[in-house]
């Protein structure tokens, strides 16, 4: 059995910020996630970070000793380094060094099921190495003869090369995933074709999104086996998951499950995903998915809006979902209007949940009586199908339906009305 990579986690506080010690929990979890062992932590206090070892001096003093105190084979660090702090760190510190983006580039690579998946996380890898390549070019030109200018001009050519190399493959990366994208939009119109109400669950990674649509599966759709993967870690899902979700009274709607949102999520995994989030920003209403039990709710409910905006998906309506009651000792608040309070394992207040559904996506529909001729049989039963009919009666002239439809579908027949 391969044995687990040890790390040390490090983080610079800066000006006593509140929410320090939760991003340094998160990157313990993140790393967890990745199959690393944290052996410790080195954290300091600091105005503004160190901009060339990103910690002061004497903390690397510190790491030195502590590193080989704990046999550590990495560090990693709570922020994005800079090219040249990688390369001072490793030197110092004589070990490999991750910074967090890196660290979740990785968790998406290993999580990635998908071929759409895989090439998103394959451009933002790239993207994430082209400035960086800088830093390497500095460095073979040093090993090169110092101010030579044959040495230096060698080393700019095959800077220049990689960078090429680098960027010709994240054009044909991005060709690749064009087609696929295309393919998701198409589909998209016609699931609009088919007027059918969008929900899309959002939130912090590890929330429960997952869960809360198995739960739906389970009560509406238990004998169709479409389960989507669900674990308690970091990133369980990466790729879009659509299901369609039929109540019992013929009402329907897609519910879609989306790639979790995390703080300082590089801008590079935003970017490359933008294609699979497009599914958030063009849904009817979201489902914001909250893990009550955290502690730090409150901030991971801020970093999901300020992503939701970044993709201008902040005018949706949207449904607070507060997830993880079972795990919560404390009285639970009321339900309020767009706040429901749920256990999507335990599938307690779903019932409320789907209400709330039902009011944010069927407010449209009216209540009438239409009198169908013979004739038209086709009519009765698609409403059979997609309405909810309360009462039908032979009548003389035709068949009377006295039901709620759609306001399309009223427009549709109403010269029917009666």
């Amino acid at each position: 059995m391969e044995q687990r990579k040890k790390a040390v986690i490090a983080g610079v506080n800066l000006n006593n910020d509140r929410n320090f010690a939760n991003l340094m929990e998160e990157l313990f979890n993140l790393a967890e996630a990745c199959d690393i062992e944290v052996v410790g932590k080195i954290t300091q206090k600091l105005n503004k970070v160190n901009s060339s070892h990103y910690l002061g001096k004497g903390k690397i003093e510190e790491m030195c000793r502590f590193i080989e105190e704990k046999d550590a084979d990495m560090v990693i660090f709570d922020d994005e380094l800079s090219p040249s702090q990688i390369r001072n760190l490793e030197k110092r510190l004589n070990c490999t060094i991750i910074d967090r983006t890196s660290l979740i580039l990785d968790i998406f690579a290993q999580r990635a099921g998908t071929r759409e998946a895989q090439l998103q996380v394959e451009i933002a890898k790239l993207q994430y190495m082209l400035p960086r390549l800088t830093g390497f070019g500095e460095s073979m030109d040093r090993q090169g003869g110092g101010s030579s200018l044959k040495n230096r001009g060698a080393g700019e050519t095959k800077l220049e090369l990689d960078r090429r190399k680098i960027e010709d493959r994240i054009s044909g990366l991005n060709r690749e995933l064009e087609v696929l994208v295309s393919q998701r939009q198409n589909q998209r119109k016609r699931r609009k074709r088919g007027d059918m109400p969008v929900i899309a669950l959002v939130g912090y990674t590890n929330a429960g999104k997952s869960t809360v649509m198995n739960a739906m599966m389970d009560l509406f759709n238990p004998s169709i086996d479409k389960q989507v993967f669900e674990k308690d870690m970091l990133f369980a899902t990466l790729q879009t998951s659509v299901r369609r979700i039929d109540l019992p009274d013929n009402k329907s709607f897609l519910l879609t499950d989306t790639v979790g949102f995390i703080s300082k999520l590089p801008h590079y995994l935003i970017k490359a995903f933008r294609s699979t989030l497009e599914e958030v920003s063009e849904a009817d209403v979201l489902i914001h998915v909250v893990d009550y039990s955290n502690a730090n709710y409150e901030k991971q409910m801020d970093v999901t809006r300020d992503t939701l905006k970044e993709l201008g998906a902040d005018n949706i309506p949207v449904i607070y979902c507060y997830n993880k009651i079972d795990l919560v000792e404390d009285k639970i608040p009321e339900d309020k209007e767009d706040c429901i309070y749920i256990s999507a394992r335990e599938k307690s207040g779903m019932d409320k949940l789907v209400e709330t559904i039902r009011r944010k996506i069927f407010e449209d529909y009216v209540c009438c009586k239409l009198l169908i001729p013979y004739s038209r049989g086709d009519i009765v039963s698609y409403f059979n199908d997609n309405a909810v009919v309360k009462s039908s009666s032979y009548e003389n002239n035709g068949i009377l339906l006295s039901l709620e439809c759609k306001k399309s579908d009223y427009e549709k027949y109403k010269k029917y009305l009666i």
